[in-house]
């Protein structure tokens, strides 16, 4: 309600505080982030995306300059993957304490926050004399860089319909997919014709101009903090302090320290308790460590397999960012023409489980593309038949991540945000921990046997996965503790 004259008067009850309850307007409200223009949504999505790109691109741009990074700073190879992957460490924990800020003070301060704090250290990384800086410096532009990952379901979550869905988190990955290919070429080109440190430095630059662009184009959209607003308005326009909200209810009575203790834990408590999420941050863990492991040995394949230049080997990586790209487009009309169908035949009663259908190809498809690349890279087969194997891989991986995310979003609305937080943390653990490994794991088994490994891990979670949560998805919600 905008005008204070026309807020309703709510019945008294043992559960809610004497006073008038602020809502939305029905049918419409221009307020109501679920009502805006089509546009303004979509303007809201884009500054998101893009603020997506530069994190991604900054988390994978260093890959191809490791080399010379650790001969200048005098790193080992450990420490070298060290300053790669340290700075997907700091986007595991970073969430966790994120995503309850957005829902307790709104989506829009803390991405200005931590867009600005990303800025800051990213800089600093140009600027690093030794390998502690640097690797400091990753982990705390890594820690700001996480928000996007707190913050992107739950935006989708605050402004788009269920049907929309997937459309919208298809959109909102196409610029922020770029970045996996975008960051090893244009690190790739930096490294062979200027200083690894353009790498940030060219970086922060399009992010200070991101920092203005959200500053100017995101409106806040978590509906609780815009009717706690309105509350607040009202309050002072009437001089009447009875003006509360859903939010204010479900928390009446509860000291400063507990309401901070329930948001801050909620994250956490989604993890360790909630079985959706558990089995959420498990999949896309999996999923993302796989994806980091890709990622950090891509361009050592065609160097020492294939014998390719630096530049040019950062060029392969476009067969990664293709396949993510029609896997977003393609699985997020896929994922809204299997959801409308489902709640057609269920004559207008929908569950979450309606997202479940889109898994089962990507559970094909991901072990066909890492077999596929592993066996092609390992008998030197043509440079086709290798991108293929991995444009297969992550146009599955996409589809398959794009439908949990949606199912994760129609699961917790209420907490999208921290249900995100709390799967990112098994993802960032993922992405940090696999490209580790890598180097030992090809030395050892061979691009053919190392990925076969990969891809029947691949096949023993994959192919179950989609038929468990369809099974047993709903008990397993209704069991769940109350996520407030």
């Amino acid at each position: 309600m905008t005008d204070p004259e026309k807020a309703s008067v709510t019945e008294n009850h043992p559960s809610q505080p004497e006073g008038i309850l602020v809502t939305f307007d029905t049918p419409i409200d221009s307020e109501n982030p679920k009502d805006w223009k089509t546009s303004k949504k979509w303007v809201v999505t884009g500054v998101l995306s893009a603020t997506g790109l530069t994190r991604i691109v900054v988390s994978t741009i260093m890959a191809p300059a490791l080399p010379t990074i650790s001969h200048e700073l005098q790193m080992n190879s450990v420490e070298a993957a060290m300053a790669l992957s340290v700075y997907l460490l700091a986007t595991a924990f970073g969430p966790l304490f994120i995503a309850p800020l957005s829902e307790s003070y709104g989506r829009k301060p803390v991405l200005h926050a931590t867009n600005v704090w990303f800025l800051v250290w990213n800089i600093v990384c140009g600027f690093a004399g030794n390998k502690a800086t640097l690797i400091a410096a990753r982990l705390l532009a890594g820690f700001g860089a996480s928000a996007i990952y707190a913050l992107a379901g739950g935006v989708l979550g605050d402004v788009w319909a269920p049907e929309q869905r997937g459309k919208s988190i298809g959109i909102y990955l196409l610029i922020p997919l770029l970045g996996a290919a975008i960051g090893p070429i244009v690190g790739g080109f930096i490294t062979e014709y200027s200083t690894w440190r353009w790498m940030f430095w060219s970086t922060s630059i399009v992010q200070f101009v991101m920092v203005v662009a959200s500053m100017l184009l995101f409106h806040e959209t978590h509906a609780p903090t815009i009717l706690r607003g309105r509350a607040s308005r009202f309050r002072l326009q009437t001089g009447n302090s009875q003006y509360y909200t859903e939010a204010d209810m479900l928390t009446s009575g509860h000291s400063v320290y507990k309401k901070f203790f329930d948001s801050t834990t909620r994250p956490a408590r989604l993890l360790l308790f909630h079985p959706i999420v558990q089995i959420q941050a498990c999949l896309s863990g999996f999923s993302y460590g796989v994806l980091y492991l890709v990622l950090s040995t891509f361009s050592e394949l065609w160097v020492t397999q294939y014998g390719e230049s630096v530049s040019i080997s950062g060029l392969h990586y476009l067969s990664l960012c293709l396949g993510e790209v029609a896997g977003a487009v393609v699985g997020g009309r896929f994922i809204d023409s299997v959801y409308k169908t489902r709640k057609r035949r269920a004559d207008g009663v929908h569950t979450p489980e309606f997202r479940v259908p889109v898994m089962i190809p990507s559970a094909i498809l991901v072990p066909l593309g890492i077999f596929m690349y592993g066996w092609a890279a390992q008998e030197r087969v043509h440079w086709a038949v290798v991108d293929m194997g991995v444009f297969i891989y992550s146009f599955g991986g996409q589809i398959g991540g794009s439908a949990l995310q949606a199912y994760v979003i129609d699961s917790y609305p209420d907490h999208t945000s921290s249900a995100s937080a709390a799967s990112q943390f098994l993802r960032s653990l993922a992405a940090f921990g696999f490209p580790l490994f890598a180097p030992t794991m090809y030395e050892s088994l061979g691009y053919g046997w190392a990925n076969s490994t990969v891809a029947f891990i691949a096949i023993a979670i994959g192919i179950p996965a989609p038929f468990l949560i369809q099974i047993y998805g709903a008990r397993l919600r209704a069991k769940a503790q109350s996520s407030y």
